[in-house]
């Protein structure tokens, strides 16, 4: 696709990139978001409308102080205690939300902090995105991984100490269907002994099929749970369907997953009603699938390729980590990822408080694991990255700061019989 759109918005903000392309283009070109497209599964579920109910309804600026302090009075976190914590009158209880998200990661996980690292195995896309590098208008380096340097990429991993691998691709089944990556799922049980998918949305019957290849849960980002923002954002391709990729994770467990992780990616919309949408989201799913293991992610914007003004709005730091304590609070037994989207010191700090699973060694290019673990100079051609990352540091070094702040790393704790 010629790229005219990005070379010549290469330094818009997010919200100026959405408007300039509605502008440009004719609206009844693009189809209706909230429609399935063909082959697209159907399941019936009433976790969508029960989200978007509470969502919808989260006013946010009615709670006050005294709101926020009974609900960290409450031994059991409710609905409303939840949106409590998320709103503006939580900002100055941080401390005490703190302390209350710190006692009950102890009293689940104990002192433990879990490692992974992501492998990046394609990065051809088939959706316009605007916030992410991947999208079909940005001029990158494309990369698809075959069998043989998926198989050296993974024993790079491996040589380096890891036993998780999260297994991503670009959204398209054009270069990366589910047989390829069926094949890489098969190639990582041969190294890592926990493998996790983070790929685009499919039916029941191919999670089925992941599993057996060896997936053992998926990761799905919503990215906004607003539909009118998800509308302007995603505006091409088989990811502009938000029902869809809504109900993903439910038709991985559907499909025999043991685990599955849900996110909004924070500062595409209203940060507090993605955040309630995030959680509820997991809330509803537990309750109807008691036996699955569900985390969530709490990701940020970061710059991309060809758009470095692409950060998240109004989402702070601060911000962040109340966002971090409420989940914890909320949902005690859910794990909790933080990515090196973020700082050293901010994910140094927040292990401690309610945090329970980071990555290292991270890349988010293709194919370029053995320069960067090994210091190799290579010929091979590689792929540009998703986004720039903050936190590069490596399974030892990430290993040993956990350490030194009084917690125990953990590669793995799963046992196959």
């Amino acid at each position: 696709m010629e790229n005219q759109f990005f070379v010549d918005s290469k330094h818009l903000s997010l919200e100026a990139l959405a408007k300039k392309h509605l502008i440009e283009t004719d609206p009844s070109s693009r189809k209706n978001h909230m429609e399935y497209l063909p082959g697209m599964e159907k399941i019936e579920s009433d976790v969508c409308k029960n989200v978007m109910e509470q969502m919808n309804s989260f006013d946010y600026s009615k709670y006050t102080a005294k709101d926020v302090k009974a609900a960290l009075d409450h031994e059991k976190c409710t609905i409303d205690d939840f949106k409590a914590l998320l709103s503006p009158a939580a900002e100055p209880f941080l401390e005490q939300m703190a302390q209350r998200a710190r006692l009950e990661t102890s009293k689940h996980f104990g002192n433990t902090v879990y490692l992974f690292t992501p492998l990046y195995i394609a990065n051809y896309c088939e959706n316009y995105c605007v916030y992410c590098g991947f999208n079909c208008y940005n001029h990158i380096n494309r990369m698809k991984l075959s069998p043989e340097q998926i198989e050296k990429e993974m024993k790079v991993i491996a040589d380096s100490g890891m036993e998780e691998i999260l297994i991503l691709t670009g959204e398209s089944r054009a270069h990366s269907d589910i047989d390829y990556i069926g094949e890489a799922c098969k190639l990582a049980r041969k190294y890592f002994r926990m493998v996790g998918l983070e790929i685009y949305p499919v039916n029941t019957d191919e999670y089925k099929y992941l599993h057996e290849c060896g997936a053992d849960y998926v990761t799905v980002f919503q990215e906004t749970y607003d539909t009118d923002k998800y509308e302007q954002l995603h505006l091409l391709g088989h990811k502009r369907v938000w029902p869809y990729r809504f109900d993903a994770q439910e038709r991985a467990l559907m499909g025999g997953m043991r685990g599955v992780a849900f996110s909004a990616l924070l500062g595409l919309s209203d940060f507090r009603k993605d955040a309630l949408a995030s959680g509820l989201h997991v809330y509803y799913l537990q309750r109807k699938y008691p036996h699955a293991e569900m985390s969530l992610s709490c990701p940020r914007l970061r710059p991309i390729i060809n758009n470095d003004k692409i950060n998240p709005l109004d989402v702070h730091e601060k911000q962040l980590c109340q966002i971090i304590c409420a989940y914890r609070i909320f949902l005690p037994f859910v794990g909790i990822t933080v990515s090196s989207r973020e700082s050293a010191e901010f994910r140094n700090g927040i292990v401690k408080i309610a945090a329970t699973k980071v990555s290292a060694g991270v890349s988010t290019g293709i194919g370029d694991h053995e320069s960067k673990y090994n210091g190799k100079e290579t010929d091979e051609v590689q792929g540009d990255e998703q986004f720039e990352i903050d936190d590069n540091r490596s399974l030892d070094k990430m290993y040993k700061d956990i350490s030194d702040e009084g917690l125990q790393p953990i590669l793995n704790d799963y046992l196959y019989v």
